[in-house]
Formats: structure tokens, C-alpha cells, sequence
């Protein structure tokens, strides 16, 4: 038996076919860079631009100048009095300092000295020094002088037993450092201040009977 075909006019009646879907496409949900991607980039050119900027600053400025560390001495001591008694100290102690500053163009204000004294790490006197201006490849003089009383505390038969074997050789650990507050003069331009402390480990002969003093180089801490 033949088949026939049913034409019905060119339609279909297959399955149905889905609409096509369409895609939507929201602002700033896409995969480049958002404002704040971009924000990040733009701070992190400005910082490595300010770093180059102030390390080719330094640079010149150090080829130009060429600045040297500022050098302090202890040249001399005197030390008449030194004793312990009822845990008080009394003393008698005089230094004698120099500082050079070695720069051809370089000139330093010291706006604050502040010198201490030191035994066994308790302080046992402080002085405030004279304020004064230090121009170019120039040596400058210092003369602390500590002197009085002063309750102490050493905390231990060891250390006490430290304070007898001084007593007995004749020359003391003492330490001096000065607490600065200083500014740099370059030309007509004066820096901002910096607050460097200077260390001085001495070995001190009482009256001077148990050998003479020896110049000893402090140590510079900014």
C-alpha cells in the first residue's frame, strides 16, 4: 500500500523549538579592571615615583656635600671623689670633650645637650649644656662637670662587690652620654631636628694616682 505524504502548506509540526536567549551585559560586573584595580595602579606609580624622585635627591645631595659623621672625645677626666656609703653616692667628677665636625658644608646647631652620667647603668647626675652653633670642618669644646650626691640602688651583692674591686684598683667604669636635639645647615637651608645620642664607655682614675687617663672616641647613635 502506497504512503501518502501530507503536505499541509509548509508547516511544521515537530517538536518545539525554545526561544533563543539573550545575554544581558551589567556595568562593572565584567572581568577588567574596576575603579578599584585602577585606584591601586595609579597609588602604586605615585609611590614608586616618589621613591625614585627621593633617592636621586639623596644621591645628589650626597655627591654634592659628601657629609662626614660629626667625632667626639673624651680628652681628659678628673675624678677627686667617689664613694659609697648607705647606698649614696657622693662624687666629683669633671670631662673634658671635643667635637669636630669634619664637613666642608655643613654647619650644625645644637639646640639642646643634655649630659649624663652613669655607674653600673643608674644615673647619678645630668647637666644641661649651653646651646651653640658648629660651622664648617670646626672643633668645639664641652665641659661637663658632675657633682653632689646621689641615691643608689645597685640591687645585688655583685654589684657592690664590682664597686669594691674599683675602689681597690683605683679607676671606675663610668659612662657619659649626651642627649642632643640638633639641626643640620646646608647654605641657607637648615633641616628639621634629629634627637642622635653619644655614648662614652670611660675608664676613670681617681685623683689621677692609678695611671693617666686615655682619649677615648664615643660612639654616635642616631
Amino acid at each position: 500500500m502506497a504512503t501518502k505524504e501530507a503536505h499541509l502548506n509548509g508547516a511544521y509540526y515537530g517538536p518545539s523549538v525554545p526561544p533563543a536567549t539573550r545575554n544581558y551585559h551589567r556595568p562593572g560586573r565584567g572581568s577588567g579592571c574596576g575603579c578599584g584595580c585602577c585606584l591601586l595602579k595609579l597609588l602604586f606609580n605615585i609611590i614608586i615615583t616618589a621613591v625614585v624622585i627621593i633617592g636621586l635627591a639623596v644621591l645628589i645631595f650626597w655627591l654634592i656635600f659628601r657629609p662626614n659623621r660629626v667625632k667626639f672625645h673624651v680628652t681628659d677626666v678628673s675624678l677627686t671623689e667617689f664613694n659609697l656609703t648607705n647606698n649614696t653616692l657622693h662624687y666629683n667628677l669633671a670631662v673634658n670633650m671635643t667635637v669636630r665636625n669634619p664637613n666642608k658644608r655643613i654647619g650644625i646647631y645644637y639646640d639642646r645637650i643634655e649630659a649624663r652620667a652613669y655607674y653600673e647603668d643608674q644615673r647619678f647626675d645630668m647637666q644641661t649644656l649651653t646651646p651653640f652653633y658648629q660651622g664648617h670642618k670646626n672643633t668645639s669644646f664641652l665641659n661637663p662637670v658632675f657633682s653632689g650626691q646621689h641615691l643608689v640602688t645597685f640591687g645585688g651583692d655583685q654589684t657592690n662587690s664590682e664597686f669594691n674591686e674599683d675602689r681597690t684598683s683605683g679607676i671606675y667604669d663610668i659612662d657619659v652620654k649626651l642627649y642632643l636635639r640638633i639641626r643640620f645647615k646646608v647654605g641657607k637651608i637648615k633641616t628639621g631636628r634629629f634627637k642622635p645620642k653619644i655614648s662614652c664607655d670611660l675608664k676613670v682614675p681617681l685623683n689621677a694616682t692609678s695611671g693617666a687617663f686615655k682619649t677615648t672616641k664615643c660612639d654616635l647613635d642616631f
